[in-house]
Protein backbone atom coordinates (compact mmCIF):
# COMPACT_ATOMS: atom_id res chain seq x y z
CA UNK A 1 0.00 0.00 0.00
CA UNK A 2 1.68 3.46 -1.21
CA UNK A 3 1.30 6.23 0.54
CA UNK A 4 2.28 9.78 -0.83
CA UNK A 5 3.25 11.99 1.81
CA UNK A 6 3.28 15.46 1.35
CA UNK A 7 3.41 17.39 3.96
CA UNK A 8 3.45 21.32 2.58
CA UNK A 9 3.90 24.47 4.44
CA UNK A 10 3.82 25.76 7.94
CA UNK A 11 2.02 23.62 10.42
CA UNK A 12 2.08 20.82 7.22
CA UNK A 13 5.33 19.66 8.54
CA UNK A 14 4.54 19.06 11.97
CA UNK A 15 1.09 17.57 12.02
CA UNK A 16 2.13 15.36 9.02
CA UNK A 17 4.62 14.06 11.25
CA UNK A 18 2.87 13.04 14.21
CA UNK A 19 0.00 11.31 11.89
CA UNK A 20 3.20 9.36 10.04
CA UNK A 21 4.94 8.21 13.57
CA UNK A 22 0.98 6.98 14.51
CA UNK A 23 0.89 4.48 10.89
CA UNK A 24 3.98 3.32 12.00
CA UNK A 25 2.40 1.67 14.95
CA UNK A 26 0.38 -0.35 13.34
CA UNK A 27 2.97 -2.25 11.26
CA UNK A 28 1.24 -3.01 8.27
CA UNK A 29 2.76 -2.66 4.63
CA UNK A 30 2.93 0.82 4.33
CA UNK A 31 5.08 2.43 1.92
CA UNK A 32 5.55 6.15 2.69
CA UNK A 33 7.28 8.34 0.29
CA UNK A 34 7.56 12.31 1.13
CA UNK A 35 8.03 14.71 -1.75
CA UNK A 36 7.53 18.80 -1.93
CA UNK A 37 4.46 20.52 -2.56
CA UNK A 38 2.88 24.16 -2.05
CA UNK A 39 5.63 27.20 -0.96
CA UNK A 40 8.12 24.75 -0.04
CA UNK A 41 8.29 23.10 -3.65
CA UNK A 42 8.32 26.57 -5.33
CA UNK A 43 11.06 27.66 -2.75
CA UNK A 44 13.20 24.18 -4.26
CA UNK A 45 11.64 23.93 -7.85
CA UNK A 46 10.02 27.12 -8.55
CA UNK A 47 6.31 25.93 -8.89
CA UNK A 48 3.91 24.24 -6.15
CA UNK A 49 3.36 21.38 -7.78
CA UNK A 50 6.11 20.03 -9.33
CA UNK A 51 5.81 17.09 -11.81
CA UNK A 52 7.59 14.58 -10.06
CA UNK A 53 5.00 15.07 -7.17
CA UNK A 54 2.01 14.92 -9.32
CA UNK A 55 3.64 11.72 -10.81
CA UNK A 56 4.34 10.34 -7.48
CA UNK A 57 0.62 10.88 -5.80
CA UNK A 58 -0.88 10.00 -9.22
CA UNK A 59 1.30 6.52 -8.59
CA UNK A 60 0.02 6.05 -4.59
CA UNK A 61 -3.10 4.48 -3.72
CA UNK A 62 -3.22 7.08 -1.21
CA UNK A 63 -2.02 10.77 -0.45
CA UNK A 64 -1.71 12.16 3.21
CA UNK A 65 -1.38 16.15 2.79
CA UNK A 66 -0.38 18.84 5.46
CA UNK A 67 -1.83 22.18 4.48
CA UNK A 68 -0.25 25.26 2.06
CA UNK A 69 0.37 28.60 1.77
CA UNK A 70 2.26 30.99 3.76
CA UNK A 71 1.92 35.53 3.50
CA UNK A 72 5.47 35.95 1.78
CA UNK A 73 3.29 33.99 -0.92
CA UNK A 74 0.87 36.19 -1.85
CA UNK A 75 2.56 38.53 -4.28
CA UNK A 76 2.97 35.76 -6.74
CA UNK A 77 0.90 35.17 -9.87
CA UNK A 78 -2.07 33.00 -8.31
CA UNK A 79 -1.09 30.14 -11.11
CA UNK A 80 2.32 30.08 -9.01
CA UNK A 81 1.00 30.11 -5.22
CA UNK A 82 1.42 27.30 -2.57
CA UNK A 83 -2.57 26.94 -2.93
CA UNK A 84 -2.35 25.63 -7.01
CA UNK A 85 -0.98 22.40 -5.75
CA UNK A 86 -4.22 21.44 -3.83
CA UNK A 87 -6.31 22.04 -6.64
CA UNK A 88 -3.83 21.08 -9.27
CA UNK A 89 -4.21 17.16 -7.27
CA UNK A 90 -7.92 17.92 -7.41
CA UNK A 91 -8.33 18.33 -10.90
CA UNK A 92 -5.51 15.74 -11.81
CA UNK A 93 -6.77 12.97 -9.61
CA UNK A 94 -10.26 13.43 -10.49
CA UNK A 95 -10.81 14.13 -7.06
CA UNK A 96 -14.54 15.62 -7.06
CA UNK A 97 -15.99 13.86 -3.53
CA UNK A 98 -15.02 15.53 -0.22
CA UNK A 99 -16.17 13.96 2.83
CA UNK A 100 -15.72 16.25 5.76
CA UNK A 101 -17.40 14.87 9.13
CA UNK A 102 -18.11 17.15 11.88
CA UNK A 103 -18.29 14.62 14.81
CA UNK A 104 -18.46 16.84 18.25
CA UNK A 105 -16.67 13.93 20.90
CA UNK A 106 -18.08 13.91 23.63
CA UNK A 107 -14.91 15.11 25.99
CA UNK A 108 -15.22 18.57 23.85
CA UNK A 109 -18.77 19.29 24.03
CA UNK A 110 -17.90 22.59 26.24
CA UNK A 111 -14.73 23.53 23.99
CA UNK A 112 -17.84 24.08 21.21
CA UNK A 113 -19.00 27.92 20.47
CA UNK A 114 -22.66 26.52 21.19
CA UNK A 115 -24.34 25.57 24.48
CA UNK A 116 -23.57 21.43 25.08
CA UNK A 117 -26.85 20.48 24.74
CA UNK A 118 -26.88 21.71 20.95
CA UNK A 119 -23.91 19.89 19.97
CA UNK A 120 -23.69 16.66 22.64
CA UNK A 121 -23.74 13.76 20.04
CA UNK A 122 -23.60 16.27 17.13
CA UNK A 123 -22.40 13.47 13.86
CA UNK A 124 -22.92 15.22 10.48
CA UNK A 125 -21.34 14.48 6.82
CA UNK A 126 -20.70 16.81 4.58
CA UNK A 127 -20.32 16.01 1.22
CA UNK A 128 -18.42 18.67 -0.90
CA UNK A 129 -18.66 18.53 -4.67
CA UNK A 130 -14.99 18.92 -5.62
CA UNK A 131 -14.06 19.58 -9.28
CA UNK A 132 -17.04 21.92 -10.42
CA UNK A 133 -18.24 25.18 -9.56
CA UNK A 134 -16.90 28.62 -9.87
CA UNK A 135 -13.22 27.20 -8.79
CA UNK A 136 -12.89 26.10 -12.15
CA UNK A 137 -15.11 27.13 -14.32
CA UNK A 138 -14.15 29.21 -17.40
CA UNK A 139 -14.28 31.50 -18.68
CA UNK A 140 -12.45 33.92 -15.71
CA UNK A 141 -9.89 36.75 -15.59
CA UNK A 142 -10.18 40.40 -15.58
CA UNK A 143 -11.01 42.82 -18.14
CA UNK A 144 -12.44 46.29 -18.88
CA UNK A 145 -16.37 46.25 -18.25
CA UNK A 146 -18.29 47.14 -21.61
CA UNK A 147 -21.54 46.59 -19.97
CA UNK A 148 -23.22 47.01 -16.20
CA UNK A 149 -23.06 49.95 -13.94
CA UNK A 150 -19.47 51.48 -14.64
CA UNK A 151 -18.43 50.34 -18.05
CA UNK A 152 -14.77 50.93 -18.86
CA UNK A 153 -13.80 50.07 -15.24
CA UNK A 154 -11.58 47.22 -15.26
CA UNK A 155 -14.08 44.21 -13.24
CA UNK A 156 -12.97 40.42 -12.61
CA UNK A 157 -15.13 37.49 -13.18
CA UNK A 158 -15.56 33.71 -12.63
CA UNK A 159 -18.28 31.00 -13.74
CA UNK A 160 -20.28 29.20 -11.57
CA UNK A 161 -21.47 26.01 -13.62
CA UNK A 162 -22.07 22.36 -13.40
CA UNK A 163 -23.34 19.99 -15.72
CA UNK A 164 -26.14 17.27 -15.24
CA UNK A 165 -23.04 14.18 -14.79
CA UNK A 166 -21.46 16.07 -12.15
CA UNK A 167 -24.31 16.57 -9.86
CA UNK A 168 -24.98 12.98 -10.49
CA UNK A 169 -22.32 11.14 -9.50
CA UNK A 170 -22.07 13.11 -6.28
CA UNK A 171 -25.37 12.83 -5.27
CA UNK A 172 -24.86 8.77 -5.71
CA UNK A 173 -22.12 9.53 -2.96
CA UNK A 174 -24.67 11.44 -0.95
CA UNK A 175 -27.29 9.22 -0.75
CA UNK A 176 -25.57 5.92 -0.40
CA UNK A 177 -23.42 7.53 2.66
CA UNK A 178 -26.66 8.15 4.05
CA UNK A 179 -27.73 4.55 3.39
CA UNK A 180 -24.96 3.46 5.99
CA UNK A 181 -26.19 6.64 8.22
CA UNK A 182 -29.51 7.85 9.37
CA UNK A 183 -30.64 8.11 5.98
CA UNK A 184 -31.39 11.78 5.26
CA UNK A 185 -29.97 13.94 3.00
CA UNK A 186 -29.94 18.18 3.12
CA UNK A 187 -29.08 19.07 -0.16
CA UNK A 188 -27.73 22.90 0.29
CA UNK A 189 -28.34 24.82 -2.78
CA UNK A 190 -29.37 28.68 -4.18
CA UNK A 191 -31.72 27.59 -7.00
CA UNK A 192 -34.00 30.85 -6.52
CA UNK A 193 -31.44 32.83 -8.20
CA UNK A 194 -28.95 30.85 -9.98
CA UNK A 195 -29.44 28.93 -13.07
CA UNK A 196 -26.57 26.79 -12.00
CA UNK A 197 -28.57 25.51 -8.52
CA UNK A 198 -32.15 25.04 -10.11
CA UNK A 199 -30.43 22.59 -12.50
CA UNK A 200 -28.51 20.79 -8.93
CA UNK A 201 -32.01 20.98 -7.14
CA UNK A 202 -33.70 19.37 -10.07
CA UNK A 203 -30.84 16.23 -10.78
CA UNK A 204 -30.75 15.25 -6.95
CA UNK A 205 -33.98 15.54 -6.98
CA UNK A 206 -33.99 12.61 -9.53
CA UNK A 207 -31.39 10.23 -7.88
CA UNK A 208 -32.92 10.80 -4.91
CA UNK A 209 -35.86 8.80 -6.49
CA UNK A 210 -33.79 5.66 -6.70
CA UNK A 211 -33.19 5.71 -3.00
CA UNK A 212 -36.67 5.67 -1.50
CA UNK A 213 -35.07 4.52 2.16
CA UNK A 214 -33.84 7.74 1.69
CA UNK A 215 -35.44 11.33 3.13
CA UNK A 216 -34.36 14.26 0.91
CA UNK A 217 -35.21 17.64 1.84
CA UNK A 218 -33.45 20.73 -0.15
CA UNK A 219 -32.59 24.49 1.99
CA UNK A 220 -31.05 27.26 0.55
CA UNK A 221 -27.31 27.93 1.51
CA UNK A 222 -28.03 31.08 3.28
CA UNK A 223 -30.81 28.82 5.83
CA UNK A 224 -28.37 26.20 6.25
CA UNK A 225 -25.81 28.18 7.57
CA UNK A 226 -28.14 29.49 10.03
CA UNK A 227 -29.61 26.11 10.74
CA UNK A 228 -26.30 24.64 11.41
CA UNK A 229 -25.87 27.20 14.28
CA UNK A 230 -29.46 27.04 15.55
CA UNK A 231 -29.73 22.85 15.23
CA UNK A 232 -27.27 21.57 13.81
CA UNK A 233 -28.12 17.70 15.05
CA UNK A 234 -31.26 17.80 12.54
CA UNK A 235 -28.50 17.47 9.79
CA UNK A 236 -27.52 13.63 9.08
CA UNK A 237 -25.57 13.91 5.43
CA UNK A 238 -25.21 17.32 3.33
CA UNK A 239 -24.51 17.47 -0.02
CA UNK A 240 -23.76 20.60 -2.19
CA UNK A 241 -21.09 22.45 -4.41
CA UNK A 242 -17.60 23.37 -4.38
CA UNK A 243 -17.93 26.83 -2.92
CA UNK A 244 -20.72 26.33 -0.55
CA UNK A 245 -19.22 22.92 1.09
CA UNK A 246 -15.81 25.00 1.28
CA UNK A 247 -17.99 27.46 3.58
CA UNK A 248 -20.08 25.51 5.48
CA UNK A 249 -17.52 22.46 6.02
CA UNK A 250 -15.81 25.39 7.99
CA UNK A 251 -18.86 26.61 9.85
CA UNK A 252 -19.40 22.92 11.00
CA UNK A 253 -15.97 22.54 12.58
CA UNK A 254 -16.27 25.35 15.04
CA UNK A 255 -19.40 22.72 16.34
CA UNK A 256 -16.96 20.81 17.13
CA UNK A 257 -14.88 22.47 19.20
CA UNK A 258 -12.38 23.57 16.74
CA UNK A 259 -11.30 22.78 13.32
CA UNK A 260 -7.74 21.23 14.60
CA UNK A 261 -10.47 17.94 15.07
CA UNK A 262 -11.78 17.97 11.19
CA UNK A 263 -10.43 15.68 9.31
CA UNK A 264 -11.68 15.18 5.57
CA UNK A 265 -10.94 12.96 2.13
CA UNK A 266 -11.11 13.70 -1.11
CA UNK A 267 -11.94 10.56 -3.59
CA UNK A 268 -12.13 9.58 -7.01
CA UNK A 269 -14.04 7.07 -8.63
CA UNK A 270 -11.43 4.38 -8.15
CA UNK A 271 -11.12 5.38 -3.81
CA UNK A 272 -7.88 6.37 -4.41
CA UNK A 273 -8.05 9.71 -1.95
CA UNK A 274 -6.61 12.85 -0.66
CA UNK A 275 -6.56 12.88 2.81
CA UNK A 276 -5.98 16.65 4.97
CA UNK A 277 -7.10 18.18 7.61
CA UNK A 278 -9.66 20.89 7.02
CA UNK A 279 -7.64 23.35 8.46
CA UNK A 280 -4.75 25.68 6.45
CA UNK A 281 -1.24 26.00 7.16
CA UNK A 282 -1.11 28.13 10.33
CA UNK A 283 2.09 30.08 9.36
CA UNK A 284 1.33 32.37 13.01
CA UNK A 285 2.31 29.30 14.87
CA UNK A 286 4.40 27.18 12.45
CA UNK A 287 7.56 25.73 14.51
CA UNK A 288 6.00 27.02 18.13
CA UNK A 289 4.69 22.96 19.08
CA UNK A 290 1.32 24.16 19.10
CA UNK A 291 -0.79 23.21 16.68
CA UNK A 292 -3.58 20.47 17.52
CA UNK A 293 -2.13 17.17 14.81
CA UNK A 294 -5.77 15.18 15.47
CA UNK A 295 -7.14 16.28 12.43
CA UNK A 296 -4.36 14.97 10.48
CA UNK A 297 -4.32 11.99 12.55
CA UNK A 298 -8.26 11.24 12.01
CA UNK A 299 -7.61 11.85 8.13
CA UNK A 300 -5.09 9.04 8.33
CA UNK A 301 -7.81 6.93 9.74
CA UNK A 302 -10.11 7.78 6.71
CA UNK A 303 -7.34 7.22 4.57
CA UNK A 304 -7.17 3.41 5.79
CA UNK A 305 -10.93 2.83 5.74
CA UNK A 306 -11.57 4.39 2.93
CA UNK A 307 -8.58 3.91 0.13
CA UNK A 308 -6.21 1.26 1.78
CA UNK A 309 -9.48 -0.91 3.09
CA UNK A 310 -7.95 -1.51 6.50
CA UNK A 311 -11.01 -0.77 8.69
CA UNK A 312 -9.68 -2.52 11.66
CA UNK A 313 -6.41 -0.54 12.01
CA UNK A 314 -9.03 2.59 11.32
CA UNK A 315 -11.32 2.06 14.53
CA UNK A 316 -7.97 1.53 16.54
CA UNK A 317 -7.08 4.83 15.84
CA UNK A 318 -10.07 7.01 16.17
CA UNK A 319 -10.54 4.80 19.66
CA UNK A 320 -7.10 5.83 20.71
CA UNK A 321 -7.56 9.71 19.93
CA UNK A 322 -11.23 8.95 22.41
CA UNK A 323 -8.96 7.67 24.94
CA UNK A 324 -6.49 10.62 24.68
CA UNK A 325 -9.06 12.90 24.73
CA UNK A 326 -11.19 11.24 27.81
CA UNK A 327 -7.85 11.63 29.89
CA UNK A 328 -8.08 15.47 29.49
CA UNK A 329 -4.91 16.07 27.14
CA UNK A 330 -5.67 19.34 24.65
CA UNK A 331 -3.85 21.36 22.56
CA UNK A 332 -4.69 24.76 23.15
CA UNK A 333 -7.33 24.88 20.77
CA UNK A 334 -9.31 22.67 22.77
CA UNK A 335 -8.00 23.43 25.88
CA UNK A 336 -10.39 24.23 28.81
CA UNK A 337 -10.25 24.69 32.42
CA UNK A 338 -9.23 21.45 34.25
CA UNK A 339 -7.80 19.77 31.14
CA UNK A 340 -4.06 19.67 30.47
CA UNK A 341 -2.67 21.56 28.12
CA UNK A 342 0.31 19.73 25.53
CA UNK A 343 2.07 20.80 22.32
CA UNK A 344 1.90 18.93 18.65
CA UNK A 345 4.44 16.57 19.99
CA UNK A 346 3.04 15.40 23.29
CA UNK A 347 -0.46 14.51 21.88
CA UNK A 348 0.62 12.60 18.92
CA UNK A 349 2.93 10.28 21.56
CA UNK A 350 -0.50 10.11 23.68
CA UNK A 351 -2.14 8.92 20.90
CA UNK A 352 0.70 6.61 19.73
CA UNK A 353 0.58 5.23 23.45
CA UNK A 354 -3.11 4.64 23.42
CA UNK A 355 -3.18 3.01 19.92
CA UNK A 356 -0.47 0.41 21.21
CA UNK A 357 -2.51 -0.68 24.03
CA UNK A 358 -5.53 -0.50 22.05
CA UNK A 359 -3.37 -2.85 19.37
CA UNK A 360 -2.16 -5.21 22.21
CA UNK A 361 -5.97 -5.75 23.49
CA UNK A 362 -6.87 -6.80 19.85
Amino acid sequence: MKIAVLPGDGIGTEIVAEAVKVLKVLNLPLEMETALVGGAAFDAHGHPLPESTLKLAMASDAVLFGAVGDWKYDTLERPLRPEQAILGLRKNMGLFANFRPAICYEQLTHASSLKPELVAGLDILIIRELTGDIYFGQPRGRRVATDGHFPGAEEAFDTMRYTRPEIERIAHVAFQAAQKRNKRVTSVDKANVLETFQLWKDVVTEVGKQYPDVALDHMYVDNAAMQLVKEPKKFDVVVTGNMFGDILSDEASMLTGSIGMLPSASLNVKNQGLYEPSHGSAPDIAGKNLANPLATILSAAMMLRFSLNQDQAADHIESAVKAVLASGLRTADIYSEGTTKVGTREMGDAVVTALTKQITKG
